[in-house]
Formats: C-alpha cells, sequence, structure tokens
C-alpha cells in the first residue's frame, strides 16, 4: 500500500485513530471525530444568504477528559506533506477549545505540541506508538492550572444531559466553574446576545450545584438566587433553559400568577409554576434551592417589601445576575443592595453590553471580564445572523423645521419660535404626517420583502408607540381589517399588548408581525425570527445600541431566518463608526427620493422600563422623561397636522468594502482604484481573465477583495446598462471600455459557426450553453449542475451529453474553446 496515495480520511482511519486507542483514549466519550468549532460565515447576497464554507472550521479530532473537559486537539494531512503540516491549524483550534495541547500529523507520526512546558520543551515529534494516554494529559492539565484537589473534583463534575455546547458556551462556562470553585468571588461573562448566555448559565448553575464545591453541604443542596429586572427574562428562563430544574425551582413574587401565553385567537392558557413566596402573608418558602427573581419584586422602598430580607445573609451559596448591565453597575441601585446583602454568595454577572461610564462600572464590581464572546465574533462564527441596514433621512429631521410667527399646534397652543431637528421629533415635536411617512416606509419594504416578516419599531416612548401602531394599522388596512393584531403596541402601560408578547417571539404564530415599542422590548426578548428592526428613537448609548441590534441577532436557517434588516429614520446606525462597536453591517444602503425602499442587491447603557429614565433615577409617570413640561400652561408636545409635509431627503448609496468599513468615494472610483492595485494595467486585467480556468474562481476572488460587482451591476442598471457580464461590468467602470451585453457576446460567438468538428448533439449543446450565458451569464455555464436543468435534461443525461464530445476532458476543453471565443477582443 502506497501510504502517500491514501486520503486525508483512509489517514484518519488507517493511522491516527488506531494510534489514540492504543493510548488508551475511548472512542465513544474521548474521541470526536471532525468537532465541529465554526459553522462559517453567513453571507448575503441580495435577498439569499448561503454559508461561507472557506470560514467553516472542523477539528479533525477532539480529544476529551470527559465529556465537559477538551484537552487536545488532533490536526491530520496526507502522507505526502511533512508530519508538521497541521500543526498551525491544530494551534488555532486549541486556542479556540481553550486547551493546551495540539497534535499534527501525517499517518507517518505526530508533532506534540505542549503549550504547558511541563517537560520543558514546547513541541517534540513522537512516534505513532508514543502518543500519551488520558491521564497523563489530564496530569498535566491539572498541574498547568494549579489545581488544588477540591478544585479538580468540582471541574470533573458533568454537564446536565442537555444540547451540547459550542465551544464558546464551553470555554465560559468551565473557566467560571474553575474560578469560581478556586474561591473568586465575583464573575463577570460577556457574551453576545443570542450566543446562549441563559443556556451558558444553567450549565454553570448545574455543575456547581451538583459537585461538592461547597463542601459543607451536600451535592444537590446548595441555595442559588438568579436575579433578573424583567418577567420576561424570568419566565423564559424558567420555561426554556432552567426546565431541567422543575421541582427544585421557585419564582420569587408575591404576585405571579403562572406564566400566561396567549394564542393567535385570544385563549389565554396559563403554565403553572411553583411560586416561593405566600400570596395572602408575603412569606417565602426557603424549601426551594433555586429561586428565579426580578430584583423589583424582593426590593422595595420600605422593610415590609424587602423579601429578601427573609433569607438570612449567608443563605445563598450563589447569585447569578442577568443583565447585570442594567441595575448592579451602579452603586446606589436596588441591585447592588440586594448583592450587599448576600455578599458570602458567590456572584456572576451575565450582559452582552458591559455598562462602563464615569460613574456606573461592571468591571469595578465585578472584575475584568473573565470570558468575552462579542458580536463581531459571533458572526465570523456563524452563530449569529448578519445584517444590512437602510438609511433613511427625512427632510424636517435633517434640515430642520421652524414653525411660522404665530404658528399653532393642533390644540391651540402657540409654537416656540426655533428651528426643530431630528432629535426634537417625537420628544418637543410631533409631525403627523412624519408618522404616515415612517409607516409607509416600513410597509414599502415589507410588501417587497415578506410581508409576515416579524418587526419591531422602537419608538420615542409610550404615546409615539401607539401613533406608529395607528400609522401603521393605517398603511397595512388590508390586512388589519381582518387581523387586528397584524400590528400591536407592546408597551409596559398596555397590557393587551404585553399580553402578544409571548406569541410575536413564538416562530410557530404568525401574528403578531410588527410590534411598536419604545423601551420593554429593547432587552431579553428572544424573538428568534426577527427579520426587521426599525428605529425612530434618539439613541445615544452604545449600550442600548448594541440591545436593540440584539433583537435580531437570532440566527434560525431551519425557519428561513439568516439575516435581518435595520430601518433607520434616526442616523442611529452611525454607531457603526464607534470604536466601541463590534459588529459591522454588511450593506448600508440610502434610498434617493422616489427609489425603492428594498435596497439594492449586494453581496451604552439599555435603559430601563418604561416611567425610568436613562440615568436608571425614578421619573415621572410622564413618559416623556426631560421633556416634561415644567409648567402646566406648556404643552407637553407640539402637535403639527397635515398642514407641515414631510419627504425623504437624502440622496446617497453607501457599501461596505471587504473588511467591513464604510465606503464615502463613489462605487465607481472605489472598484478603479481596487482593480488597479491588483491589476497594474488593463493588460493584465484581460490576461488574468483569460487565464482564469474557471471565470467563477476569479470573480469570487475578486469579491472577496472587495469589488462589489452585485452592487456595480445595480447601479449600471439604474442608468439603463443590463444584462452585462462581470467582466464588461469592470472592463467599463474600471478601464472605461464600452459596455457589450452577455446577448450581443453570445450572439457574436454564434456567427463565427465555430464548432463544425462537432457532431450534432455536440454542437446543440453549445448552442444551449451560449444561450444560458446570455440568460444567466458565466457562472452558470460553468457549474458541474449545468446538466441537471432546462434544456438539457430534454437532451438527455449528463454522461450521454458529456460523451458526445468523446469524454469529460474534451467537453472542458470545448468549453474553454467557447469562453476564449466570449471574451476575443
Amino acid at each position: 500500500m502506497d501510504k502517500k496515495s491514501l486520503s486525508e480520511s483512509d489517514i484518519c482511519d488507517k493511522f491516527v485513530r488506531p494510534a489514540l486507542v492504543q493510548a488508551g483514549w475511548h472512542t465513544l466519550d474521548q474521541i470526536y471525530a471532525q468537532y465541529p468549532l465554526r459553522d462559517g460565515r453567513v453571507v448575503v447576497r441580495g435577498k439569499t444568504a448561503r454559508r461561507d464554507q472557506n470560514t467553516v472550521l472542523r477539528a479533525d479530532y477532539a480529544l476529551f477528559f470527559k465529556a465537559n473537559i477538551p484537552l487536545a486537539v488532533v490536526e491530520v494531512k496526507q502522507a505526502r506533506l511533512s508530519v508538521n503540516a497541521g500543526m498551525q491549524q491544530a494551534i488555532q483550534y486549541a486556542q479556540l477549545l481553550d486547551v493546551p495541547f495540539s497534535f499534527a500529523s501525517n499517518g507517518e507520526g505526530f508533532v506534540f505540541r505542549d503549550a504547558t512546558c511541563a517537560t520543558g520543551v514546547l513541541e517534540q515529534t513522537i512516534g505513532l506508538d508514543e502518543f500519551p494516554s488520558p491521564q497523563e494529559l489530564w496530569r498535566r492539565y491539572c498541574a498547568w492550572k494549579g489545581w488544588a484537589p477540591a478544585v479538580q473534583r468540582v471541574a470533573e463534575t458533568p454537564y446536565a444531559p442537555a444540547k451540547v455546547p459550542r465551544y464558546y458556551q464551553l470555554t465560559a462556562i468551565n473557566r467560571t466553574v474553575e474560578a469560581i470553585a478556586a474561591g473568586q468571588h465575583r464573575v463577570l461573562l460577556v457574551m453576545a446576545t443570542g450566543t446562549g448566555k441563559t443556556y451558558t448559565a444553567f450549565q454553570i448553575i448545574h455543575r456547581l450545584w451538583k459537585s461538592d464545591w461547597r463542601a459543607d453541604k451536600a451535592k444537590g443542596q446548595k441555595r442559588i438566587l438568579f436575579l433578573a429586572d424583567r418577567n420576561i427574562l424570568v419566565d423564559q428562563t424558567m420555561v426554556n433553559d432552567f426546565r431541567p430544574f422543575k421541582g427544585a425551582m421557585a419564582k420569587l413574587s408575591p404576585n405571579a400568577k403562572g406564566i400566561e401565553r396567549v394564542d393567535a385567537q385570544g385563549h389565554v392558557t396559563v403554565e403553572d409554576i411553583d411560586l416561593a413566596v405566600n400570596k395572602s402573608t408575603k412569606e417565602v418558602n426557603k424549601s426551594y434551592e433555586i429561586y428565579l427573581s426580578l430584583y423589583q419584586a424582593v426590593s422595595g422602598t420600605d422593610e415590609d417589601s424587602n423579601i429578601y430580607k427573609q433569607f438570612s445573609p449567608d443563605f445563598f451559596d450563589l447569585i447569578v445576575v442577568d443583565e447585570c448591565h442594567r441595575g448592579s453597575a451602579a452603586e446606589d441601585s436596588a441591585w447592588r443592595e440586594i448583592l450587599s446583602y448576600f455578599s458570602s454568595a458567590a456572584q456572576i454577572g451575565l450582559t452582552a453590553t458591559p455598562k462602563e461610564t464615569k460613574d456606573i462600572s461592571n468591571s469595578d464590581y465585578f472584575g475584568e471580564p473573565l470570558y468575552t464572546y462579542s458580536l463581531k465574533q459571533g458572526i465570523e462564527d456563524g452563530y449569529l445572523a448578519p445584517y444590512k441596514v437602510i438609511r433613511v433621512d427625512l427632510d424636517k429631521d435633517t434640515f430642520g423645521w421652524r414653525p411660522t410667527d404665530g404658528m399653532t399646534d393642533k390644540l391651540g397652543h402657540l409654537i416656540e419660535d426655533r428651528i426643530y431637528t431630528g432629535p426634537d421629533m417625537n420628544r418637543k415635536l410631533v409631525l403627523e404626517k412624519r408618522d404616515e411617512v415612517v409607516a409607509t416606509k416600513i410597509t414599502e419594504y415589507l410588501k417587497a420583502t415578506d410581508r409576515y416578516a416579524k418587526t419591531i419599531v422602537f419608538c420615542e416612548d409610550i404615546d409615539h408607540a401607539a401613533r406608529m401602531r395607528q400609522a401603521l394599522s393605517n398603511a397595512n388596512a388590508d390586512l388589519c381589517a381582518t387581523q387586528p393584531n397584524y400590528v400591536v403596541q407592546i408597551t409596559g402601560d398596555n397590557p393587551q399588548g404585553k399580553a402578544q408578547l409571548d406569541n410575536f417571539i413564538d416562530p410557530e404564530k404568525l401574528y403578531p408581525v410588527i410590534a411598536t415599542t419604545s423601551r420593554l422590548m429593547s432587552t431579553g426578548v428572544d424573538a428568534q425570527t426577527c427579520k426587521l428592526i426599525v428605529l425612530d428613537q434618539n439613541i445615544q448609548s452604545m449600550t442600548l445600541f448594541k440591545q436593540i441590534i440584539g433583537r435580531g441577532t437570532r440566527l434560525r436557517e431551519d425557519l428561513g431566518k439568516t439575516w435581518f434588516t435595520i430601518l433607520d429614520f434616526k442616523r442611529a446606525t452611525d454607531n457603526f463608526a464607534d470604536p466601541a462597536f463590534d459588529g459591522e453591517p454588511v450593506q448600508i444602503y440610502e434610498p434617493q427620493a422616489g427609489e425603492p425602499i428594498n435596497p439594492p442587491e449586494l453581496v451604552a447603557p439599555a435603559l430601563p422600563a418604561e416611567g425610568v429614565d436613562p440615568a436608571g433615577a425614578a421619573a415621572p409617570n410622564d413618559p416623556l422623561g426631560p421633556f416634561a413640561p415644567g409648567d402646566t400652561d406648556e404643552p407637553k408636545k407640539y402637535i403639527v397636522g397635515g398642514m407641515v409635509t414631510v419627504a425623504v431627503a437624502r440622496e446617497r448609496v453607501q457599501y461596505l468594502n471587504a473588511q467591513g468599513k464604510l465606503i464615502t468615494e463613489s462605487l465607481r472610483d472605489y472598484t478603479r482604484i481596487n482593480l488597479t492595485k491588483r491589476f497594474d494595467s488593463l493588460d493584465q486585467f484581460l490576461q488574468a481573465w483569460s487565464d482564469a480556468e474557471r471565470k467563477a474562481a476569479l470573480i469570487s476572488e475578486l469579491e472577496n477583495q472587495g469589488v462589489l460587482i452585485d452592487a456595480l451591476a445595480e447601479e449600471l442598471a439604474s442608468s439603463g446598462l443590463t444584462n452585462l457580464d462581470p467582466f464588461d461590468l469592470l472592463l467599463h467602470v474600471a478601464y472605461n471600455q464600452p459596455p457589450i451585453t452577455r446577448r450581443e457576446r453570445a450572439s457574436r460567438v454564434k456567427k463565427r459557426n465555430l464548432f463544425t468538428q462537432y457532431g450534432p448533439v455536440a454542437r446543440k449543446v453549445l448552442d444551449a450553453l451560449l444561450d444560458k450565458y446570455a440568460d444567466e451569464g458565466i457562472t452558470t455555464i460553468e457549474s458541474n449542475d449545468v446538466f441537471k436543468v432546462q434544456p438539457f435534461t430534454q437532451m438527455g443525461s449528463a454522461s450521454e451529453l458529456i460523451h458526445s464530445f468523446g469524454g469529460r476532458a474534451q467537453y472542458l476543453g470545448a468549453l474553454a474553446t467557447l469562453e476564449q471565443a466570449l471574451y476575443a477582443a
């Protein structure tokens, strides 16, 4: 057997796996072949999306000591390559899995990299029969960690039997369990919205609960408190990720009635949950081990409402604070009061957006993050949905509006004489026509894409959310007349709307489709299928901006959710330019007046619930916050009717380059610059095109380098130039050559009668290929599947058509000749 002729898979099966088994690794629970690390970034092309297979990462082997403890990765290459050819990949995979041991092999032996330097040697070559045993690597691993035996026992505690954690969840769970077991009192985890913070918390709690972390308490007898600041966060947690705790878990609330669910017909069902507080006496049942609570439910302004004080200060062993940026960061908050009372408990803060200001700091209390998994990383790994941005600037927001002398609003109030701009809209000034324009644009987008795409409209306040509900209902009267829940207002003061929240976030429920809100849905709402986020709110906080973006980042390919769109009326997406923002959109589009809202096909502290101002201080019941009137004779807002019109103002289209940065120059100039960097001259470009065996591969390479071919096609189509080959697009834009359509190129080739040497079937195939090129382009005829579509399926099977040329090599030669003829000077 010539080993050098074997495939990589054969090397794995015949040499590497037997060596692992011989060293004592068990095939079922310690050796994981093709271990998934990254799913591959979702790449958006127009209205479709696909996985970039070049970004998929799978380790040939991941080796685990136990199901929750990864130790090493093994990367295998073919025997014709050197034994250390896969080491760089192995090191990358080991860093992702947070392990110190990496192995590379070609079937002849192994290169063993031990980052613990236990023997004083970083890398060494070993034979196939010298692979270390699980016990040997575990011994080195524990010594490297510096664990005492008690910490080691906690680290070995298994996971709850649930879904397998992703690599970053595995790292976050293990680091946290190890840190708590080693005596670290406070831990901060930063994980982007949609990456499974609650599931991560569940596994951390379960492992500590079941371990002998507290030697003075039996396994499963520890007391744990999970704190959040919104009912929906607690309820979702109890019925989803924390469901395995049922029986040992209760909700700390004197007013809870179970978890209400409302179906599409308005029928209410209640899922019973254990309640730890007696409704009449307000006494707490202390027999449970895991408590979930709103901090508002256990604390108050008077001693009687401070339910948490019914527990002794040392009652809880562990406290987990979800969305800890919202309250616990402030020293004088009710959150901090509870955490200080239970100061003997280990405390874990979870957030997607840690709050760091001059006066408020998460890291000041919890310490620097033990682990961070960012929005950008989640998108790169393919675990979060990428997004497009459509910016719509309205004329009165952009250029300002000034009332005429002595002008009064609809209620007869004299309008203060000054210029009102974007920040004033819906805060100090209400232009009713503006609501209509925004609602019309939202509706235009949905009609052009999917009218049943879940949509959240973020408004300035409750009053604005109510007006937008009405404006959107009018804009969608054809649906709302028979389906009143097509558009709903979901705000803190609206019980009917809040009752529909579960239906909005339920992927199986069609209605509601559009939710108008102000603050209630900005955080913690798991809207997995939300495809459109509308920003009509002044957002000055990076934390709030990230939280709102997070409502759309869930990836549900099984339900057709692979990316989402942000429709921005307030320039809130200028935050993309802020260095503190860690994710970029795939496209930014600013439609010109009269242009369709659907884009061309291309590749801070979160605010509390309504009634609380951004600084965290109690605000008046009036939702206007700082714009509430100081004098009762003054109006809260000036309300101006239809006499003031509003229109789209901005006329500019912006794109993102390959690095995700905004292109500010023209698209044509940008393309010209990129191509001249890649090719010194027109002749060099023509030669590269001619030399490319597959034009589709060169096109893909250029797109990856930032040449936005789809965007160019859209821009030229708007000026009447359509059906151009990418070759002609680039020649025209970058080198000022006259454009030739695909049909013209195909017609020229047919007139030359180049294929007389072939038989009638082969000539018929070549003619059909030219027609296919004229209709769909070069990538279609280069595809291996071209014979699986019309008209080829009517001519015969793929093998028969290829045989008409004399074989595959002859067919590929004919195709190359056809392409040469197409692109002849």
